[in-house]
């Protein structure tokens, strides 16, 4: 009964970090940087930033969050999979960490940079106004390439974790189908909009739905059936 209520509560732990995840990621990129950053206006992307600034501070913040937290899944999930297949679960956890706390964590920079050159005394005496808003706007523009080729690995990340959760046999067998889905999206999105530029809009419609349906379904799926859950790890 004791190893039930641990596992209960491991799987629930593990869920209210993946919840945790989504909506501190949400509210960075599908909040914050989307509602500041304007594609082809420099100029009123700088202004947004300056006007904007406790936000655009708090968004790189819950970015940081995010990614400390996907660390410790990344963790979580090749402990939970491993006795699935131990090669397999280590290479998804391995790109997992590699998609978001450290590529996504570096481009953070990208981020503060952005707010950096409009805020800095030493840059406005050496560039006119337009200039340094060009600069902000390259940065963040920069961001979202950055975003980009992360995605590249958590996509690929999504579709092993997928095939593990099917080939498990401890959880349904369409949540493992909707990540695989869900990193096929990812993929899309990344190698899309690299090839084929001017569609962007659609294939962040592809990310997001795709998304949605994996990655939220699994997170609420663990926080609320962990209890019906067995598992194999002690």
């Amino acid at each position: 009964m004791e190893n039930q209520i641990q596992t209960t509560q491991k799987f629930r732990l593990m869920g209210l970090i993946y919840v945790l995840i989504i909506i501190l990621a949400g509210f960075s990129q599908g909040y914050v940087r989307e509602g500041i950053f304007i594609p082809g206006d420099p100029a009123t992307s700088a202004s947004n930033i300056l006007e904007n600034e406790g936000l655009f501070r708090i968004g790189l913040i819950a970015d940081l969050l995010a990614f400390l937290l996907d660390a410790i899944i990344s963790v979580m999930l090749y402990l939970l999979l491993k006795p699935y297949g131990k090669m397999l679960a280590l290479v998804s956890s391995s790109l997992r960490l590699l998609a978001h706390p450290a590529i996504g964590t570096l481009n953070l920079l990208n981020h503060y940079l952005a707010l950096h050159v409009l805020k800095t005394e030493t840059i406005q005496a050496s560039f006119e106004v337009p200039q340094i808003e060009s600069l902000s706007y390259l940065f963040l523009d920069a961001h979202g390439y950055g975003y980009l080729l992360a995605g590249a690995f958590f996509g690929v990340h999504c579709a092993l974790l997928g095939f593990q959760l099917i080939r498990s046999g401890i959880f349904q067998k369409i949540l493992g189908a909707l990540m695989v889905l869900a990193g096929l999206g990812y993929l899309i999105e990344t190698f899309g909009d690299f090839a084929f530029p001017g569609n962007e809009s659609l294939f962040a419609w592809i990310v997001g739905i795709t998304a949605a349906l994996g990655e939220v379904t699994l997170a609420l799926y663990l926080l609320i059936k962990g209890s019906k859950i067995k598992s194999t790890t002690s």
